[in-house]
C-alpha cells in the first residue's frame, strides 16, 4: 500500500506523486482511490488501491539506476521488424509493462527510427507519450527539470 507522497508510476500514463487517497463511489461500488498528480504532462490520475499492484504501479526508480537507463539510451537499437504496424504492437507490449528500461528501449529505438525515415500518425504519438512516461519518471528519480532530461535523453540517444 503506498501512502500519500510516495512516488509511484502508473504504466502508460507515468510517474508522480500521490497526493490523496480517497474513498469515491463509482458504478455502484465504492473504492479507495490514490490520486496521483504525473510529473510531466499536468495530468491527474484516480487509481484503484486494491487492483494498484495488478496494473503494476510500482515506485519510480532509484536516482542511481539513472545511468543504467542512459546506458540503455545509448546502446545499439535492438532488432525491429520493417512493417510499422508488428512494430507498434511490439513497443506497445513493452510500454504496457512500465519497466524504465522497455520505455528507454522505445524511446531509443523509434526516435533512431525518425531520424532515417519519417514515423508514421501511430509511432509518432507512441514516440510522445513514450517519452513523456520517461521524462515524468526521470524528474522525480532526481528531482530535475523536464527541458534538461529531455536533452540528455536527446544527447545519449543521437550522441
Amino acid at each position: 500500500m503506498f501512502v500519500i507522497g510516495d512516488r509511484i508510476v502508473y504504466p502508460m500514463h507515468g510517474a508522480g506523486v500521490i497526493e490523496a487517497v480517497e474513498e469515491r463511489h463509482i458504478l455502484g461500488e465504492t473504492r479507495r482511490y490514490y490520486i496521483l498528480n504525473i510529473a510531466f504532462g499536468d495530468m491527474k490520475i484516480m487509481i484503484p488501491c486494491d487492483s494498484s499492484e495488478l496494473i503494476g504501479v510500482r515506485e519510480v526508480i532509484a536516482a542511481d539506476e539513472i545511468r543504467q537507463v542512459m546506458d540503455i539510451l545509448s546502446n545499439d537499437s535492438t532488432e525491429m521488424s520493417d512493417n510499422w504496424n508488428r512494430r507498434y504492437r511490439e513497443n506497445m507490449a513493452k510500454l504496457k509493462t512500465g519497466e524504465t528500461r522497455h520505455v528507454a528501449e522505445v524511446v531509443r529505438n523509434l526516435m533512431r527510427i525518425d531520424r532515417v525515415k519519417k514515423l508514421s500518425t501511430g509511432e509518432k504519438k507512441m514516440l510522445a507519450n513514450a517519452k513523456q512516461i520517461l521524462i515524468s519518471e526521470l524528474i522525480l528519480a532526481v528531482n530535475g527539470e523536464a527541458a534538461e532530461l529531455e536533452l540528455r535523453i536527446e544527447k545519449a540517444v543521437c550522441g
